[in-house]
């Protein structure tokens, strides 16, 4: 719930802390800033002139959560955990899923740390819709990936990142000295299958020497590991595949259900990521 991640909650205005009013219905700053929760349980705090055109939609929120919930994606989510029980080394704290979707992977990660609180970002009300319903140590916020993050700095014991946009400056202001970043992102094998006969957007083999790249300045990597596994699709969960990422925004849905009519099913899908820790810059006055 949102009460467990008040106290790293700060404001999209002014980066004042924010607390609940009297009423418990909003959340407010010293500075007289207040956000309304709505009635699913989430909070937006995105600031006046941002826009959330780049969010899932709700279709693609749905897709999603069909998928996930059938169970297609668990070895990522088994790897996360085990990641993130091995980075946080017993110590409880606050888990960030920042572009958390549903929440499906931050739910299984806090099941993993018992003593640990999480807060699920995205920019997609329609994925928080869902995301603060996953957990019941999980809050739900409305927040851009690529401004100023809604949280305090240092306070972030872990940050998930799967499948999702990488805010380097960002992730390293809100993790704590020590503190751990677990990246999911998909390997050139990822979904292959699909890619060749559907004509989706493909992974290149140098995304992990640009993603290292781009993170260089703010957190250096650690450890990493590839999780490859088979995936068996009715064509209904292969088109829910397509239509739960940024393919999209790039295919025409009737071509996709007139491809998938003429495969066989379940179809053999290949399912790779690399599931990389990285670990925070330290730098002077730290």
């Amino acid at each position: 719930m949102l009460r467990d991640i008040e106290r790293y909650l700060t404001c999209p205005h002014c980066a004042l802390g924010l607390a609940f009013d009297a009423t418990g219905r909003a959340l407010r700053c010293p500075g007289g800033h207040a956000f309304d929760l709505a009635k699913q349980g989430y909070v937006s705090l995105l600031p006046g002139d941002a826009h959330t055109g780049t969010g899932d939609t709700a279709e693609m929120v749905a897709a999603r959560a069909d998928f996930l919930a059938a169970g297609h994606y668990q070895p990522i989510a088994a790897a996360l955990a085990e990641a993130a029980g091995d980075a946080a080394a017993g110590v409880d704290g606050l888990v960030v899923d920042l572009g958390a979707g549903t929440g499906y992977y931050l739910a299984q990660v806090l099941d993993a740390l018992p003593g640990s609180v999480g807060a699920a970002l995205d920019i997609s009300k329609f994925a928080l819709r869902r995301a603060a319903r996953a957990h019941p140590r999980a809050g739900a916020v409305v927040c851009d990936a690529w401004r100023p993050l809604p949280l305090a700095d240092g306070c972030a014991e872990l940050l998930l990142n799967v499948f999702a946009p990488r805010n380097g400056a960002e992730i390293r202001r809100v993790l704590r000295p020590g503190g751990s970043l677990l990246l999911v992102s998909p390997t050139s094998r990822h979904l292959r299958e699909l890619v060749d006969t559907l004509g989706l957007l493909s992974v290149d083999e140098e995304k992990e020497r640009r993603i290292d790249e781009k993170l260089s300045p703010w957190l250096s990597p650690v450890a990493a590991r590839e999780v490859e596994f088979e995936l068996r699709l009715s064509h209904r969960d292969a088109a829910a595949v397509v239509g739960m990422g940024p393919n999209a925004w790039h295919t025409d849905p009737g071509r996709i259900a007139r491809a998938l009519a003429a495969l066989p099913e379940p179809v053999a899908v290949t399912g790779s990521v690399r599931v990389a820790v990285y670990r925070r810059v330290a730098r002077a006055g730290d």
